[in-house]
């Protein structure tokens, strides 16, 4: 028996990879986080499969289920929204399930912060323009963020920055930005992104925040702060140049 940790992508059923799919196609029990994971990816599930929405589970009751279903036998696909390596709270689970002696694995999905740069059509590293991604959040209810990584902190490189869980604070984010970015430094907020009703707003630090509040996205988006959503000039990459040598 093993515990499948399944990154279920941002949204979009069909932005599962093909492993994934499979692994729930092949796993009698499915606990999926209801509120983020499309409930279309339920019909891969094997007849009878007993499915199970996370949703309103605190951690012991989640391990509960991938105890009970070890103590059947019987493979769980555990699905996460996006990519589960980020923001997922896998960490905390594997951690009880080694205490256990409960075998895991884990399947990488579509991280949101992708599938937003795809609705927007842009590349996060430019030549010579952006070289480095930089994912976090900023600390809140939920847990501090830890020493050195405040967003004054990690601003002061002026790398591309994507924050997740951050929107309902736009005005701070805001505000610890602008000394190092600048107001006229383009930002983008994907709501919900892949989905049909994904919401895409485009603007600067300057104004951002109030397209945020009359849009009223408080939940599942992310905000990409950097040069290379508006970069038009600059080099080509050396990968395709006709003076590489090949």
């Amino acid at each position: 028996m093993t515990v499948h940790f399944i990154g279920a992508g941002p949204g979009a059923a069909d932005l599962i990879t093909v492993r994934g799919r499979d692994l729930i196609a092949t796993s009698p029990v499915c606990l999926y986080a209801g509120a983020l994971v499309p409930v279309e990816l339920l019909d891969h599930c094997p007849p009878g499969a007993r499915t199970v929405d996370t949703a309103n589970l605190d951690l012991d009751q989640i391990v509960a289920e991938l105890t009970e279903a070890h103590a059947a036998g019987h493979d769980v696909a555990r699905l996460h929204s996006g990519d589960p390596s980020v923001f997922s709270a896998m960490a905390e689970q594997m951690r009880r399930l080694d205490a256990l002696g409960i075998p895991y694995d884990v399947t990488p999905g579509v991280p949101a912060y992708a599938a937003a740069a795809a609705t927007l059509q842009r590349e996060l590293t430019v030549p010579e323009v952006g070289q480095t991604v930089v994912l976090t959040r900023i600390g809140g209810r939920a847990s501090a963020m830890p020493a050195g990584e405040d967003l004054a902190t990690l601003g002061a490189s002026g790398a591309t920055l994507v924050l997740h869980l951050a929107v309902q604070q736009i005005d701070r984010v805001v505000a610890e930005l602008l000394p190092n970015y600048g107001p006229d430094c383009p930002v983008a907020v994907v709501a919900k992104a892949s989905r049909p009703d994904e919401e895409i707003l485009r603007g600067t630090l300057a104004d951002i925040a109030g397209q945020v509040e009359r849009a009223g996205i408080r939940r599942t988006a992310v905000i990409i702060v950097g040069k290379v959503l508006a970069a038009t000039e600059f080099r080509d990459s050396h990968l395709y140049s006709t003076t590489r040598d090949r």
